[in-house]
C-alpha cells in the first residue's frame, strides 16, 4: 500500500483503519514556546477532538508513532495522553490502543438537550461567541458599532479550553443540581484570588472575594451595605471626567453624586474635600476616559485621606489587565490593609473574556466584608451555577492568561492603526494609549470653537453608525465649559476590516467638519 492509500482500504481491521486516519491529525509543537511539550501536544489534540477531526470512539495515534513523527521522547506523548485521559477526552482500550472517549458523543447530546430546555442559554451564547452590546453602544444596536467604546474583541475566546470548561459545567449541573452559594462558588472564589495574584499583583485570600454579575452589581451591593450601616443618603464622589454608567448606577442606588476633578494622571488627590464623602469611585490603573495611571504618591495620598475621613474607596478595575506597554499596574487594593482597609476592588470578566458571561467579582477587606456579606446572603447570588462552574474550569486551565496575551497583541495593533489612520487629521490629536479598549481624540484650538466642532462631528449623519462618542459627555458638568473637546472611540469589536474602514471614514469626517 502506498503512503497515499486511504486508511479505510479494503481488508484492514476497523481499529487499524481508525488509527491510520488519526495519524494525520494536525499536531505540531513549538520548541521556542514557554509551554511544556506535553501541554502543547495535549492542547493540539483537544482542539482536534473539539473540531471533530477525530470522533468519539476513534483511536488516536500510538504514543510511539506520534513521538517519532514529532521528534520527541515517547514519555512526552505519554504525559500528554495521561492528562487527556484524566480530563475525560481519551480512554485506554484493550487491543485498540487509546481512543477518543466514547462518552463524549453522549455528553454532547445531553448538553444540547439541556440547552434546548433553556438551562444552558448562557453557555450557548458564550460558546457561539455572542457579541453583547456595550454600555456606550447606540441605543437599539443589534451589535456594537465598529468604533463603539467598551466593546471587547471576543472572536478569539472560543477554543478547546473554553469548550472543555462548558462541557465540565454541563456535566456538573447534570449530576448536582444545586444553586451556587450567595457569596459565590468556593472554587471560583479561589480561582479569582489566584487570578488577581498573577495578573493584578494583589495577593489576598479567597475569603476576600465575592462573585458578582459585574461591576455595577458589585457597586450596588456595596452601596446598599454602606447605606444600611450609615442610615442616611450616601454621598459618593466620582471622577470628572468619568464613566456615565457608573455615575448613573450610584445615583440609581440613591446616592448623592459629587464631581471630583481628574486630570491626565487620574484623580486629583490634592483637591479632595474633607468631611463630605462616604465613598469615592476611582479608576487608578487606567482612568476613564483620559487614560492616565494614578502615580504612587497620589495613591498613598488617596489612602491616607480616605482613612482620615472614613471614606470607602471603590476601585473600578474595568480593563486594567489590557495594558500594551509594560506590565499591568498593581491594584490600589494591593496597598491596602486586608483586615481594616478602606479599598473595595470591583472587577469584571466582560472586557477580557466576553460580556455574555455577566460575571465579575468584588474584593473587600474583612471589616467591609462583614457589612457586605449579610446583604448578599439576604438577596442571594446573581450568577448562575453553570456560569460559575464554567468560569472556574476556564480560569483553572490557565487559558485566560494566554488569551489575554493574544488579545493584547491585537489591541496594540488596533492602537497603531488608530495612530496611522488619524495622523495629520485637521486640528486633532490622538492621546497616548498605554492600554484599554478605547482611544481619545482631542480637538485643538480655542475651547469654545473646539466644543462646537465636537458637536458638529457627533451630529454628522455617518457618525451614529460608527459608534463614536463626544468626549464632553464624560464630564458630569456637561455644558459648563469644563473639560477638553474631542471624541472617544473604541478599539474592540471582532471585525478587523470593519474597524479599519470605520477609521478611514472617521478621518474623512474630521477633515470635513
Amino acid at each position: 500500500m502506498s503512503a497515499k492509500t486511504p486508511a479505510t482500504a479494503q481488508g484492514e481491521p476497523n481499529g487499524f483503519a481508525r488509527n491510520r486516519a488519526a495519524s494525520g491529525l494536525p499536531v505540531q509543537i513549538d520548541r521556542a514556546s514557554n509551554l511544556p511539550l506535553p501541554v502543547q501536544i495535549a492542547s493540539a489534540l483537544r482542539e482536534a477532538i473539539d473540531a471533530a477531526l477525530v470522533r468519539p470512539g476513534e483511536a488516536v495515534p500510538a504514543t510511539r508513532e506520534l513521538s517519532r513523527r514529532l521528534g520527541v521522547a515517547r514519555g512526552v506523548v505519554v504525559a500528554a495522553y495521561e492528562q487527556l485521559i484524566a480530563e475525560g477526552y481519551l480512554s485506554p482500550s484493550q487491543g485498540r490502543g487509546t481512543l477518543v472517549h466514547p462518552d463524549l458523543a453522549r455528553t454532547q447530546t445531553e448538553t444540547e438537550d439541556r440547552a434546548s430546555r433553556g438551562d444552558r442559554d448562557a453557555a450557548r451564547q458564550a460558546e457561539a461567541g455572542t457579541r453583547m452590546i456595550p454600555a456606550d453602544a447606540p441605543v437599539g444596536a443589534e451589535r456594537p458599532a465598529p468604533l463603539a467604546p467598551g466593546a471587547p474583541i471576543t472572536d478569539g475566546v472560543v477554543g478547546s479550553a473554553w469548550r472543555a470548561a462548558w462541557r465540565t459545567a454541563a456535566a456538573d449541573v447534570a449530576v448536582v443540581e444545586v444553586v451556587a452559594p450567595p457569596l459565590g462558588d468556593p472554587a471560583l472564589r479561589g480561582e479569582i484570588a489566584e487570578h488577581l495574584r498573577r495578573m493584578r499583583g494583589t495577593s489576598r485570600s479567597a475569603a476576600d472575594v465575592l462573585v458578582t454579575a459585574g461591576t455595577r452589581d458589585g457597586l450596588w451591593l456595596l452601596l446598599a451595605a454602606l447605606g444600611a450601616t450609615r442610615g442616611r443618603t450616601l454621598v459618593v464622589g466620582v471622577e470628572d471626567p468619568g464613566l456615565p454608567s457608573l455615575r448613573g448606577a450610584a445615583s440609581r442606588a440613591g446616592a448623592t453624586i459629587v464631581a471630583l476633578p481628574a486630570d491626565g494622571l487620574g484623580l486629583d488627590t490634592g483637591r479632595l474635600p474633607d468631611g463630605m464623602l462616604d465613598a469615592v469611585i476611582v479608576t487608578p490603573s487606567h482612568q476613564y476616559p483620559l487614560g492616565g495611571s494614578l502615580p504612587l504618591a497620589r495613591r498613598r495620598a488617596l489612602l491616607a485621606w480616605a482613612r482620615r475621613n472614613g471614606v470607602v474607596i471603590i476601585e473600578d478595575d474595568f480593563d486594567s489587565e489590557l495594558r500594551y506597554t509594560g506590565t499591568p499596574l498593581p491594584t490600589l487594593a494591593a496597598l491596602d490593609d486586608p483586615e481594616n482597609g478602606v479599598v473595595v476592588l470591583l472587577g469584571t470578566f466582560s472586557r477580557t473574556i466576553t460580556p455574555a458571561l455577566s460575571a465579575g467579582y468584588l474584593l473587600a477587606p474583612a471589616g467591609l466584608r462583614a457589612l457586605i456579606e449579610p446583604v448578599r446572603r439576604d438577596l442571594g447570588g446573581t450568577v448562575s451555577t453553570v456560569v460559575q462552574s464554567a468560569l472556574t474550569a476556564y480560569l483553572a486551565s490557565g487559558e485566560l492568561r494566554r488569551h489575554t496575551a493574544r488579545m493584547l497583541r491585537r489591541y496594540a495593533a488596533r492602537r497603531d492603526l488608530v495612530s496611522e489612520r488619524l495622523a495629520g487629521a485637521r486640528a486633532a490629536r490622538v492621546r497616548p494609549m498605554d492600554g484599554g479598549l478605547h482611544a481619545v481624540i482631542e480637538f485643538a484650538g480655542e475651547p469654545e470653537r473646539a466644543r462646537r466642532r465636537e458637536a458638529a462631528v457627533v451630529a454628522h449623519p455617518a457618525v451614529d453608525a460608527l459608534g463614536v462618542q463626544a468626549l464632553g459627555r464624560y464630564w458630569q458638568r456637561a455644558g459648563s465649559g469644563t473639560g477638553t473637546a474631542g471624541l472617544v472611540i473604541g478599539v474592540g469589536g471582532d471585525d478587523d476590516a470593519a474597524f479599519d474602514a470605520a477609521l478611514v471614514q472617521l478621518r474623512a469626517i474630521l477633515d470635513e467638519v
